[in-house]
């Protein structure tokens, strides 16, 4: 990533997230972001999208709600959300940045494929926007301000990202630990990691007769590859991964030829 020049208070910055327009880690956000410029924009789900990665809306109407100066929901997806925001809000003087989050819960390994704040990130970087994703650990049982990290180090990560370049087709992932903002963390360049081990699904039985399932929490590993988003985290550091949105396995592609050449 080579460096770039420009002024940071000058930027046009778009928020968006998946726990939707009225949670606390968007807000968080958006204080983070006007640390940095006064052009922020947000496009928010009206409620929470958690769990609906990546999709988009193609079989119902989306309505878009003013709801304050440079403020907007909409009854969608956060894809929905960045689509809107680029071909409507928008359209005439796109973002240079998007960002997505702060997502209460972090988006590690192959749960990236899950997230809505990973999705949002995802459609932007499609649009060919600069795009970060933020989330944020936290543990019911702790008694400390879980957004105290992330208030710590958002802004100043940011800025040194938005300063920086990356490869069109990629995003960052940037997840926060659950601790102590008197604590001073490390903050690691990672790659995704795997923790899923199975499933946990609740049947239920109403009037004998219908059978309903909740697709409840996943089974997880506790034992994690150094070098890992989800090591970097259980150690209570701050992982950054860059992600890219081209799913080609490009080491299989000469196999697979060869595969079906003979």
């Amino acid at each position: 990533m080579a460096d770039i020049d420009f002024d940071l208070k000058k930027l046009r910055i778009l928020i968006c997230n998946d726990d939707g327009l009225n949670a606390v880690g968007i807000k968080e956000l958006e204080e983070i972001a006007r640390s940095l410029t006064n052009d922020v924009w947000i496009v928010a789900p009206e409620t929470d999208q958690s769990g609906t990665g990546h999709s988009l809306t193609i079989r119902s109407p989306l309505n878009i709600k003013t709801m304050g100066k440079k403020c907007f929901s909409v009854n969608g997806t956060p894809t929905d959300c960045i689509i809107l925001a680029m071909n409507k809000i928008l359209k005439d003087h796109r973002p240079d940045f998007v960002l997505s989050g702060i997502n209460r819960g972090v988006n590690l390994g192959e749960d990236v494929t899950y997230s809505g704040t990973i999705g949002a990130a995802i459609e932007a970087t499609l649009f060919g926007v600069p795009s970060i994703a933020m989330s944020q650990e936290y543990n019911d049982a702790e008694l400390i301000d879980e957004w105290g990290i992330s208030r710590k180090y958002g802004a100043k990560i940011l800025k040194k990202l938005l300063l920086s370049n990356w490869p069109k087709d990629v995003l960052i992932n940037i997840n926060f630990p659950c601790v102590s903002s008197d604590q001073n963390v490390d903050i690691e360049i990672t790659r995704e990691g795997r923790q899923k081990i199975g499933d946990e699904v609740i049947e239920q039985c109403e009037d004998n007769q219908i059978r309903s399932f909740w697709i409840g929490k996943k089974k997880k590993s506790n034992s994690f590859i150094n070098g890992t988003d989800l090591a970097a985290i259980k150690n209570g550091n701050i992982s950054i991964t860059p992600i890219s949105i081209n799913l080609t396995h490009k080491s299989s592609i000469k196999k697979l030829k060869k595969v079906f050449n003979e």
